[in-house]
């Protein structure tokens, strides 16, 4: 397998998840977060990394099967749109926990989950086991659009 495909398969999840949890961690003990009114969707705080890092491993081992399948052209596409993808998915979480913009928050994570949608469509192509992986995540991020537009409402003028 190439390096290069290990690497971003990899390299870019983990950065991705890194990013995020800097500010999710730093977020979510913030006073501000602390008194946001939380809808009646919003799981317990424990679910959450339990939650993600089972995705960020899916999409890890899913990008690796898919990459290691497709051809020098899909690769190279399926990198970009994991790069995007991430990138996305980090910015969310500065978007709504350091920046505290709840209305872009909600256009952040639409963007996520079209791009998770997309990322599973492109490794479907080249496996469709690879594609099914990346089902959880897709619907893990049309969940959080729904619960970052729940927040919004919920607290109007934040």
């Amino acid at each position: 397998m190439e390096p290069r495909v290990v690497l971003s398969s990899v390299g870019l999840p983990l950065a991705g998840a890194v990013a995020g949890s800097v500010a999710s961690a730093r977020g979510t003990r913030s006073r501000w977060y602390r008194r946001l009114r939380k809808p009646a969707i919003q799981p317990p705080g424990a679910v959450f990394p339990v939650v993600w890092s089972a995705l960020y491993a899916a999409v890890a081992g899913a990008s690796l099967v898919a990459q290691a399948h497709g051809d020098a052209a899909s690769r190279s596409s399926y990198r970009a749109a994991l790069a995007v993808n991430m990138t996305l998915n980090a910015g969310w979480c500065w978007t709504f926990f350091v920046w505290h913009r709840l209305g872009a928050s909600v256009v952040v994570s639409g963007a996520l989950a079209v791009s998770s949608a997309d990322l599973a469509r492109r490794a479907a192509a080249t496996s469709t086991g690879a594609g099914a992986a990346l089902v959880p995540y897709a619907g893990w991020t049309a969940f959080a659009t729904v619960l970052a537009d729940a927040v919004r409402r919920a607290n109007p003028g934040r």
